[in-house]
């Protein structure tokens, strides 16, 4: 056949030991290999060695896959299915080993469920569960103090209840609270947060009908308090609701804004009548030591006159009419003590006046 001869064209035979020649010419030249480096024969260029890089990974790849057909020169034989199978594989690893461990922190308590249903409680510390979503874990903090606020402190809102009296209050007020059974809290009660807030409002209206007004905005604000915190605190643990108050705070507790002016007045008018009581009530404490201190010397100078009836008779006499006679002009003498009368306060004014009318005397001369 033409493309076995073995001439090269110039009637020459071709050389032994050579293959046939190509019928459509001659082969091209063999791409030579490319060396590393620069030296001699070798292209050294940086893009034939990333080239020969990428070469070399990919028949590694082929050769790492099943049924990659090695390295040669050959079609490549990789199974897309099996591929794909391998990746789904290597996914759900990942997902398994990312979702079955979890931690729990120093105030948390982790409530693990299963399919929805609940397994068991856990405490802080790392835990490990089935892969999601088999497994599924909430977190409530029940080391957390939390707060609700019942009322408007600032005004903006009245929250009016009826007092024991008739009367009618503004109240505002905050409830502190935490979780005490992490289960109950999130089986149990649908809506905890508005559940606390209802059971307050009924706690709170319960106990300040009750009380009187005065007493409610006053000296009794505090026991109201606690009373409505042990009431709450029966109400929810029958309702199980895995919660604990930790207390009640009233900020205010005033009348309404349409009879707060009022009001004042006959706040301002009970304390001038509580002051003139408290100063009649000094006064009469005073009068009082003042009668004891004289009844006290009475009882004394009873004791002497019992010892000496004649000497503590005649000293009352004499102490008696000191006090009634020291104020007069007149000077009495007892019969047989002098033998004559001596008017000695005539005498007395007498000089008096000759003193004051010697000056006169002088100027007139």
């Amino acid at each position: 056949m033409p493309w076995q001869d073995n001439s090269d064209g110039s009637g020459s035979k071709r050389p032994e030991g050579e293959g046939p020649k190509n019928p459509w010419g001659d082969a091209p030249p063999k791409r030579p290999v490319p060396q590393r480096g620069g030296g001699p024969g070798g292209t050294g260029g940086p893009g034939n060695d990333i080239e020969a890089f990428l070469r070399r990974t990919q028949d590694k790849l082929r050769d790492a896959i099943p049924g990659g057909g090695g390295s040669g020169g050959g079609g490549s034989n990789i199974n897309p299915g099996r591929v794909a199978a391998y990746g789904v594989a290597g996914i759900a690893l990942l997902w398994i080993a990312m979702t079955s461990t979890f931690r729990i922190n120093a105030q948390e308590r982790g409530v693990v469920m299963r399919f929805g249903k609940y397994v068991e409680t856990v405490g802080p510390g790392f835990h490990f569960k089935l892969p999601a979503p088999i497994d599924t874990v909430l977190k409530p903090k029940v080391e957390q103090v939390n707060s609700v606020d019942i009322g408007a402190s600032d005004g903006a809102a009245e929250n009016l209840m009826l007092t024991g009296d008739q009367n009618i209050i503004d109240i505002a007020y905050a409830v502190r609270w935490k979780i005490k059974n992490p289960e109950l809290y999130l089986f149990e009660l649908a809506q905890p947060e508005q559940t606390i807030r209802e059971t307050a409002e009924s706690a709170m209206r319960s106990e300040i009908g009750k009380a009187r007004l005065n007493d409610a905005i006053g000296p009794q604000r505090a026991q109201i308090a606690e009373q409505v915190r042990e009431r709450m605190q029966e109400m929810l643990d029958s309702y199980r609701g895995g919660i604990e108050i930790r207390g009640v705070d009233i900020k205010q507790a005033d009348p309404p804004a349409a009879v707060d002016e009022a009001f004042k007045d006959v706040s301002a008018a009970q304390q001038d009548a509580q002051q003139a009581l408290n100063q009649s009530r000094g006064y009469a404490q005073q009068l009082l030591a003042v009668a004891q201190g004289a009844t006290a010397a009475f009882d004394a100078v009873y004791a002497q006159y019992k010892l000496a009836p004649e000497v503590t008779r005649k000293r009352m006499y004499l102490e008696t009419m000191e006090d009634v006679l020291g104020k007069t002009d007149m000077t009495v003498i007892e019969p047989g003590s002098v033998q004559t009368y001596l008017p000695l306060s005539e005498v007395q004014r007498r000089a008096a006046r000759s003193a004051a009318a010697a000056p006169e005397a002088e100027k007139a001369k």
